[in-house]
C-alpha cells in the first residue's frame, strides 16, 4: 500500500514539475494547447460512457415481450400472499429436537468449550 501511495505522490510530483516549467519557458498558450486534447478526450470517454449506459438501463427494461401471467397463475400467487401475511412472529417447523439416551457428563466435555 505504501509503495502505490509513493508511485502516486512521485508522479503527481513530475506532473506539477512538468507543467511549472512547460508554463515558464512557453507562457500560458503552451498549457492551453498541450492540455486541449486531453479534454477532449475525456469528453469523449465520458459521452460514450454515458451513452452506453443509458442503452443498457433502457435494453433491460425491454428485454422481452410482455406476458400477462394467467389466471390460475395468479390464484397461486395471491394464495402464497394470504398464507405468508397470515402467519405470526414464529414460524413452525417440520422437525424437533430429540434429546439423546446417553447421560450428560460434565467429565466428558471438553476443556475448550
Amino acid at each position: 500500500m505504501i509503495r502505490h501511495a509513493l508511485v502516486f505522490w512521485i508522479s503527481v510530483l513530475l506532473g506539477a514539475y512538468g507543467l511549472f516549467f512547460g508554463v515558464v519557458n512557453y507562457g500560458l498558450s503552451w498549457l492551453f494547447w498541450e492540455l486541449l486534447p486531453s479534454f477532449i478526450l475525456v469528453g469523449l470517454l465520458y459521452f460514450a460512457y454515458r451513452l452506453i449506459m443509458k442503452d443498457q438501463a433502457y435494453g433491460s427494461r425491454r428485454s422481452g415481450p410482455k406476458v400477462k401471467p394467467s389466471q390460475k397463475t395468479m390464484a397461486k400467487v395471491a394464495g402464497v400472499r394470504k398464507t405468508q401475511a397470515a402467519s405470526g412472529k414464529r414460524k413452525t417447523y417440520p422437525f424437533q429436537v430429540i434429546e439423546g439416551s446417553k447421560g450428560k457428563n460434565d467429565d466428558q466435555l471438553p476443556k475448550y468449550h
